[in-house]
């Protein structure tokens, strides 16, 4: 099905920001990841082999290792947050084609995103698009309740008034694209050739050839996605 048939009466283009923006082969989430092994280790003093399987077994179940620890060791969660985004985005580089196919959406567009305001930020600021998202909705704007949270989804679409079916979310993780298809969004996949196998079951980033019910589109190349809603091309 031609992506225009679909999206064309869309107002509202949600993105997702770590994994979804810039390509997850810059390894910048790789450096999030291992800031939070040593966060865990620290916090719960055990070692880092110990302090990674309980990183992954919340992020699974919790949507988040932040909202695991929140739940069950009465983590301060500013404390996390500046720690595991304390990290080096000049390994980013500026993207005006990606920028370029944004702009030319019609509509308010959003950054939705499991990280702090800060941290989203500052990859705008790499991603040379600091200026060009109407709002950012962070995981403390939404009370530090995560995606894949009903919730969350809630909060964005009611702070913002989404109207669901002319509303489009576009993540690299698929369980978080789940809720939003229920509530009638439009979804978009965005996959990578990365290999995700250390990542639990479930909650991995996706991969080209990967296919859910709840994806009605995806995509590894993001520009081309969106450039080819103006042009018609892109077939499911």
């Amino acid at each position: 099905m031609i992506v225009v048939d679909r999206l064309k009466y869309c107002r509202n283009w949600v993105f997702d920001l770590d994994n979804t923006l810039y390509p997850p082969e810059s390894d910048l989430f790789a450096q999030i990841d291992r800031r939070m092994t040593e966060f865990v280790s620290r916090f719960l003093s055990v070692e880092p082999a110990s302090a990674r399987i309980l990183q992954k077994h919340y992020y699974l179940n919790y949507g988040t290792t932040l909202n695991g620890l929140m739940a069950n060791h009465q983590l301060s969660p500013e404390d996390f947050l500046d720690f595991v985004h304390d990290i080096d985005h000049s390994v980013l580089a500026a993207d005006y084609e990606l920028k370029q196919q944004i702009s030319a959406l019609d509509g308010k567009k959003i950054i939705f995103t499991n990280a702090s305001n800060n941290h989203a930020l500052q990859v705008l600021d790499a991603l040379g698009m600091a200026e060009l998202f109407d709002e950012i909705v962070d995981i403390e704007a939404t009370g530090y309740v995560p995606k894949p949270h009903q919730s969350a989804y809630d909060f964005l679409v009611q702070t913002h008034d989404l109207v669901p079916d002319e509303t489009v979310l576009f993540e690299d993780l698929a369980r978080n694209l789940e809720p939003a298809k229920q509530m009638g969004f439009f979804t978009v996949l965005v996959c990578s050739q990365k290999d995700w196998g250390h990542e639990p079951e479930g909650a991995r980033p996706a991969s080209v050839g990967d296919n859910y019910e709840h994806v009605d589109f995806s995509t590894s190349n993001l520009v081309q996605f969106l450039s080819s809603i103006s042009s018609n091309e892109v077939l499911k």
